[in-house]
């Protein structure tokens, strides 16, 4: 998977099918986007693209100061790549990108790109105060536009709001399956099996102990009120993903 920061130099794309959006989590509503990005784009021999941003617009625009990340953008690029993407670009979100118009995304960030079909969520808005939808790149747009409706499983519907309500009451389970993956922890391990370098916006489950997996072995893992994270048995050295679910 290739990754891009910023939209210069770029490189020529073949019949680029791309989506767009912050994708914290890769949630299985994100899962089923990727998965009509990456179809569409073996059906027309092209490239599949996400188009994502950082930081999360949310802090820039100042709607987020309580709110943590399910994936930092590390973790979010290697939830990516585990999908089959074959490339990313990450935007710069910035107070003065998020003045940029739909009509002025489209016509110089978009086109850049070159895209061929633009997959969108349901209710996917974007621009310079949310003007614009599927309905906008419809009927401004110079490419194939496909909208993927909301998902729900059972008696939830699909949100990362929903998720990390889950994870702040340790219902790890239950924030796992509207994932579709195991909920993911990168960090550095030390000789006594405490995790350090844990970004301060990444979300942590509530205090408690959790059955967690490490490069495919079983550890038990006890998160505290502080956020620190201990591991048992301490038996890694360096980085490490903690897969919990």
């Amino acid at each position: 998977m290739r990754v891009f920061k910023g939209l210069d130099n770029l490189p020529k794309f073949n019949n680029a099918v791309a989506t767009m959006g912050s994708f914290d989590g890769i949630h299985c509503g994100h899962r089923e986007l990727l998965r009509r990005v990456i179809n569409r784009a073996e059906e027309i021999d092209g490239e599949s693209i996400v188009i994502t941003f950082d930081p999360h617009p949310r802090y820039v625009l100042g709607t987020g100061d309580r709110m943590q990340l399910l994936s930092t953008l590390e973790e979010k690029l290697w939830l990516l790549e585990k999908t089959g993407i074959d490339n990313v670009i990450i935007i710069p979100f910035t107070k003065e990108f998020s003045q940029t118009s739909p009509q002025e995304f489209i016509e110089k960030d978009i086109a850049r790109i070159g895209i061929n079909t633009l997959v969108v969520g349901y209710n996917h808005r974007f621009g310079h105060k949310k003007e614009g939808d599927y309905d906008f790149l419809e009927q401004r747009g110079t490419f194939n536009v496909l909208m993927v409706e909301q998902q729900q499983m059972a008696d939830s519907k699909v949100s990362s709001t929903i998720i990390r309500q889950a994870l702040s009451r340790g219902r790890v389970d239950k924030a796992a399956k509207l994932l579709s993956h195991p909920y993911i922890i990168m960090g550095e391990i030390t000789s006594d099996g405490t995790i350090k370098s844990i970004d301060q916006q990444k979300l942590l489950p509530a205090a408690g102990v959790y059955d967690a997996t490490i490069e495919g072995k079983g550890v038990e893992l006890t998160i505290d009120d502080e956020r620190t994270i201990k591991v048992v048995p301490a038996d890694f050295r360096g980085k490490v993903i903690i897969e919990i679910e």
